[in-house]
């Protein structure tokens, strides 16, 4: 049996070289992996001894040769093909271990330029990976460390690779190497005339792996599947550990998003309560106990088979209260012992662990944030994709419109307030108080109607909206919007501002006595 190695990432490939070796398996390398494996005094064959033509072209060309990729193609089970090989003294190779150029990783570094990525474009690599993948009922062809032990653990037992190990090899080698080509399409296409990068590429490639069949979809009559992305970011949902309950439902997995999106923004302690993709109850605390238990008050009805995320490990306390409600789906970072006994109890909770690690709220860019760095709607026959909305706002952004102006307290509650407006659909009403949602209006067509909303909501959860502040995730095109809020009791709004209008709402602020500041930044979400 012959193998072919010849890796950009020499992870672990001297200790897995060793081990075929000392099944009797024929090394034949490349370049530095070849070096590599002499230095660690293995018996290794040169590719330009193999084919007798050297490497050219600073090793663009040293495995495009008949006597490789024949050896790669040959069909053991086609007596014309063998008699081929041996007419023109051609080795079969049984067994290819590459892994490509990193194009990926080069790209990806700050001032990579367009030789630096042309360089990276692996050639001699992907063409060996297919020709081995095509003639999977012969050949092994491995493309990542990953993959070493499976393949020594059969060869060890049985001397030769299974059917389904090495059509399971073939099939992870094709993904690779569309993965590959679909990276570097995203990058070249990318490229304007003038040297410069557009935000958007003029291809766009997905590369997506899929995680899970689901039950269905959105209703029973609709089949689905989860799919995450191939880097997925650090924190992100689709990294979750479920530790007990039923299979999620595309809902759940829906709705689950949307709670953890908005939790994970908070840097104190935070509980969200998402039904039918709107926080229905956010709260912050001096823990998860107090969070959830203000989340809960602001609409208990909702709540009712609701998403309920934690941005802080989940103790005994917390998983007593919020064991006495139905919860669909419970998401935190972690979970005492004490909590997950409480849980235990109820077997269909479907009770989710998602790692913080590695998410940086100071962060340079959204992946290290924790963030999607773009967001894709699909519409018939065709996508819409835009960055994603990570705008964060700050203190220092508000800018005051009225004459009356926000107390220390109320600026905290603005910015609280914007912070959850962001993750409820348009339009979107939001009143909030002391840290807490006390009303939530989502979702209608007029503004007006989500502000009534609101306050019908908070009114049926005995909830006093005086003294709340409210929040507006686009401009009011009208005072009677405003005028809505305040006679609810609010007295203090935040909103974008930006319309004809402005100084009419800003001129009725002033006249019911309330404080008004824009963000200069909308929040539509549809």
């Amino acid at each position: 049996m012959n193998a072919l190695l010849s890796v950009s990432d020499k992870t672990g490939i001297v200790e897995f070289a060793q081990a075929l070796h000392a099944l009797g398996i024929k090394l034949i390398s490349t370049g530095g992996t070849a070096k590599l494996l002499a230095d660690a005094k293995l018996p290794v064959t040169e590719v330009a001894e193999l084919t007798a033509f050297p490497e050219m072209l600073d090793g663009r060309v040293k495995t495009l040769h008949p006597k490789v990729h024949g050896g790669l193609l040959a069909r053991r089970d086609v007596p014309e093909h063998m008699a081929a090989l041996k007419a023109h003294q051609i080795d079969t190779i049984d067994l290819l271990v590459v892994n490509l150029y990193p194009f990926e990783a080069t790209v990806a570094k700050p001032g990579c330029t367009l030789e630096d990525a042309i360089e990276n474009i692996d050639i001699g690599g992907p063409a060996m990976v297919r020709s081995a993948a095509k003639n999977w009922k012969d050949v092994g062809v491995l493309t990542d460390a990953s993959q070493y032990p499976a393949v020594l653990d059969e060869l060890k037992t049985n001397g030769k690779l299974s059917d389904k190990l090495r059509f399971a090899l073939s099939v992870a080698a094709f993904n690779r190497i569309a993965n590959y080509d679909a990276a570097i399409s995203n990058y070249l296409s990318a490229i304007n005339e003038d040297g410069t990068h557009a935000a958007f590429s003029a291809q766009a490639n997905s590369n997506m792996v899929k995680l899970q069949d689901l039950r269905y979809g959105e209703n029973p009559h609709q089949s689905a599947a989860f799919y995450r992305d191939l880097y997925p970011a650090p924190g992100s949902l689709v990294t979750a550990r479920q530790l007990q309950g039923k299979e999620l439902s595309y809902n759940n997995i829906a709705d689950g998003d949307a709670a953890w999106e908005c939790v994970k923004s908070f840097e104190v302690p935070a509980c969200v309560i998402v039904k039918h993709a709107n926080p229905c109850g956010v709260a912050m605390g001096k823990d998860a106990l107090e969070a959830y238990s203000k989340a809960f008050q602001t609409d208990p009805t909702s709540a009712f088979g609701g998403i309920i995320a934690f941005n802080r490990v989940v103790d005994g306390a917390a998983a007593q209260a919020v064991s006495k409600q139905f919860v669909e789906v419970l998401m935190a970072p972690g979970y005492t012992p004490e909590a997950l006994a409480v849980f235990k109890a109820k077997a269909n909770v479907r009770v989710l662990e998602i790692s913080l690690d590695g998410v940086k709220r100071d962060g340079k860019n959204a992946w290290e944030r924790g963030q999607n760095s773009h967001d894709v709607k699909r519409v018939g026959s065709g996508l819409l994709i835009q960055t994603a909305d990570n705008h964060v706002l700050q203190r220092s952004d508000l800018k005051v419109v009225t004459k009356k102006a926000p107390t220390p307290q109320q600026l905290e509650d603005l910015l609280f307030a914007w912070k959850v407006g962001k993750f409820v659909k348009s339009n979107a009403i939001v009143f909030c108080k002391d840290g807490m949602t006390m009303g939530v209006g989502a979702g209608q067509m007029s503004r007006l109607d989500s502000a009534r909303i609101a306050s019908i909501k908070a009114q049926h959860a005995n909830l006093s909206l005086q003294g709340t502040v409210v929040a507006s995730d686009a401009f009011f095109p009208f005072r009677d919007g405003l005028d809505v809020v305040v006679d609810a009791g609010a007295t203090c709004v935040i909103q974008p501002g930006g319309s004809m209008r402005d100084q009419e709402v800003i001129d009725a602020a002033d006249e019911r006595g309330v404080a008004m500041v824009f963000s200069g930044v909308r929040h539509f979400r549809h």
